[in-house]
């Protein structure tokens, strides 16, 4: 086995650096799931985020060479992004996360219901709702 003694010679951490952040993973997922998007549609898939984010995490992925930026000299100019072929290659890594996510947050809601409960079967306390917006597409 090898011992890294620098975190920052890690493969696996410099790929956690790149999508981690506020709202990092979940723009990779919207695009995981369209293909194809302009600015605003992806705004329109993420209400809450600001112009300003979008912006700074579509660069930061762009840079990163997960995402990419198709511009078009239209009038008006037409700008599309969608995932690089590095960016589609996570995206079992983002249905792994989507569905232990949705297990964590079932479990969750059972621990506060029942805090002397310490395991919980999906299958039996399925995710209320927040599954239904937040699901990955079928491979």
């Amino acid at each position: 086995m090898t011992v890294i003694q620098n975190h920052n010679q890690c493969p696996m951490d410099n790929i956690l650096r790149q999508i981690m952040g506020p709202w990092t993973t979940y723009l990779l997922w919207v695009l995981d799931n369209e293909k194809v998007l302009r600015f605003g549609e992806i705004a329109a898939r993420m209400p809450d985020i600001s112009a300003k984010v979008l912006t700074d995490r579509l660069r930061k992925l762009e840079a990163s060479g997960l995402v990419h930026r198709e511009y078009k000299p239209t009038v008006p100019p037409t700008v599309n992004y969608s995932l690089t072929k590095r960016g589609r290659e996570l995206h079992v890594v983002l249905k792994g996360i989507n569905e232990i996510a949705f297990r964590w947050d079932a479990e969750d809601r059972d621990q506060d219901q029942d805090p002397k409960q310490n395991q919980t079967d999906v299958a039996e306390h399925p995710s209320m709702g927040l599954q239904d917006r937040f699901q990955m597409a079928p491979d």
